[in-house]
């Protein structure tokens, strides 16, 4: 799919447009297998509804903040679990390429571009 828009998340992935690879899943997250990995293990972490980004959070409560950080710590200790390490990394301003606030959690060396 070769996706023009801001926002993949909202208008993809949460839509059922573009099929993910789930590992985790709740009322007000979701976590599932980067559609295209830089890493070996490359998970995205994604709250249900749309927060513009870390340093916007628009009308997200401390409740809901604090749901998807443990789910996201949820996400990392697994993969830290599995393989012995993790990271766990989020994208601002001209970095965030979706303009809705997610969370890579991955592991390993880089792959070649």
């Amino acid at each position: 799919m070769d996706y023009q828009g801001s926002d993949f998340y909202c208008d993809c992935v949460l839509l059922g447009k573009v099929s993910v690879n789930i590992v985790k899943e709740d009322e007000l997250c979701l976590a599932f297998h980067h559609t295209r990995p830089f890493w070996p293990v490359h998970i995205v972490v994604i709250p249900k509804k749309h927060v513009p980004s870390f340093t916007d959070l628009g009308d997200f409560s401390v409740d809901e903040l604090q749901h998807l950080l443990r789910f996201v710590a949820d996400v990392a200790r697994s993969v830290e679990s599995e393989y012995g390490a993790a990271r766990v990394l989020t994208n601002l301003g001209q970095y965030q390429d979706s303009k809705h606030l997610h969370f890579h959690i991955n592991m390993g060396q880089a792959k070649e571009s």
